[in-house]
């Protein structure tokens, strides 16, 4: 049995419009400066590690927390109104491996209850035999955690699950992990993914038997 995880933001839907758009709005209810760049450089971090790193806004948990829930209840607000868009072959592909009876996960750094306001919106939540959000692990991407817990959760090995990611710290996370690593050209320019197993414009047209040859590529 193999699995593959999901990357959510940049993957499966496209709302990065909706995260940036919450951060202005909430720096501008709380009066703090935005650093320029900081949304690509944050992109796939935990709210925890941007407000206090990339951001500089606080080092207190408390408000950290605050801060971070504050600005997810924005974006859920911008999804309700605006609505979010499922990207070319997601769909398409998740369907197709639930028929392979290949097994599918979420592997995200985005909050449990974004991911269920989507599900609803979008009937994408029948899809996954697992689900892996900020809140189930203590340490976000770049580090490991959030992909050996979707393994986990899919009952598989390390070695029996391929990732696919848009970001950077993503792609590392899913090295670090054991497991090889499918590319998707929505964030970054395709030319800047050579560090994944392979890279794809989008996932328009990807099928199982695409996946199975990143599989069998020779191991990095």
């Amino acid at each position: 049995m193999k699995g593959v995880i999901f990357d959510w933001d940049g993957v499966v839907i496209d709302s990065s419009a909706h995260h940036e758009k919450s951060w202005e709005l909430l720096a501008e209810e709380i009066q703090k400066p935005l650093p320029p760049g900081h949304f690509k450089a944050g992109f796939g971090k935990k709210n925890q590690e941007i407000i206090p790193g990339l951001l500089r806004w606080s080092e207190d948990p408390e408000e950290i927390q605050r801060l971070g829930d504050r600005k997810e209840e924005i974006y859920r607000a911008l999804v309700r109104e605006q609505g979010v868009v499922v990207l070319p072959g997601a769909r398409e592909l998740l369907e197709s491996l639930k028929l392979a009876s290949i097994l599918r996960s979420v592997g995200s750094s985005t909050p449990r209850s974004n991911l269920d306001a989507i599900f609803a919106a979008t009937g994408l939540g029948e899809l996954f035999d697992a689900v892996v959000s900020a809140n189930d692990v203590g340490n976000g991407k770049p580090a490991p955690d959030v992909f050996l817990l979707a393994a986990e959760r899919l009952g598989l090995a390390a070695a029996d699950c391929l990732v696919i990611e848009d970001a950077h710290v993503g792609i590392e996370a899913a090295h670090r992990a054991g497991m090889k690593v499918l590319a998707v050209a929505t964030t970054n320019p395709i030319e800047d993914l050579t560090l994944a197993d392979a890279a794809v414009p989008s996932l328009a047209g990807v099928l199982p038997d695409f996946l199975n040859q990143v599989w069998a590529a020779v191991k990095r």
